[in-house]
């Protein structure tokens, strides 16, 4: 809820989940204060200059943690991947792991915390966070709980690739010079719930179809079909799809 009272024994609480013990709680109210309960003028009193410093910290630990992961990829799937695990949507999903929510101290104004209109709250409380464990512990300290929540995450499926339809282009250019092309093949299912059936068609090059809730969903699945199909992108047995760099 957003009205938290943050208690000695919500903190205690937060501090078992995130397994860190702070030595002061004052850089983690801060943290995981939203500017509308900020009774000071300025941005002390509330989480924003801190999420600006988790925001790096997070990038270098994911850095370091992709280079040795994955010690053949090149710079650009490295940097895809980094993309994809410090973007708002993956700080968000950690934030609804952990369950931030139920201690996020914001204003009258702000009725809810949850839902898809307050992600970005989310998201930055996470980046908050981590600047509040590194000020309190070091660098160890934050690299440690970005591993504890990221670490399993960085095979997840896609995480590799970039978007299917801007890859399948610049392949497609290298081979013939052509631009794929999308058509919508068939619409069907309900108003309120369409699937959409795309065909892509490139000059040269087989094409394919693909289908989804909406015409981009469609077309994202109607490249990555060629370029699976062509082996530009693989697939492992658990589902993962990546650049063959082969």
């Amino acid at each position: 809820m957003s009205q938290v009272r943050l208690t000695a024994q919500k903190i205690a609480q937060l501090e078992t989940i995130i397994e860190h013990k702070f030595k002061s709680h004052e850089r983690l109210v801060r943290a995981l204060t939203h500017s509308s309960a900020s009774k000071k003028a300025g941005e002390i009193s509330h989480y924003e200059r801190l999420e600006f410093l988790g925001d790096r910290i997070l990038g270098i630990c994911i850095a370091e943690m992709l280079f040795f992961e994955f010690p053949n990829a090149r710079e650009g799937e490295l940097s895809v991947r980094l993309n994809t695990l410090v973007s708002g949507n993956m700080c968000a999903e950690i934030s609804d792991e952990i369950g931030l929510h139920e201690f996020i101290h914001a204003g009258a104004d702000v009725k809810q915390i949850t839902g898809k209109r307050m992600k970005s709250v989310r998201a930055d409380v996470v980046e908050s966070l981590i600047a509040a464990i590194y000020l309190d512990a070091g660098l160890e300290a934050a690299t440690a709980f970005v591993t504890k929540y990221w670490k399993h995450r960085i095979h997840s499926a896609g995480a590799g690739t970039r978007d299917s339809k801007t890859a399948l282009q610049e392949w497609a250019h290298t081979k013939t010079s052509s631009t794929p092309s999308y058509a919508i093949a068939e619409r069907s299912g309900p108003d309120h719930d369409p699937v959409f059936t795309v065909a892509v068609a490139m000059d040269g090059i087989e094409g394919a179809t693909g289908q989804g809730r909406s015409k981009r969903a469609a077309e994202q699945a109607a490249a990555q079909s060629v370029l699976l199909r062509e082996k530009v992108w693989i697939m492992g047995a658990d589902g993962t799809i990546e650049e063959n760099n082969t």
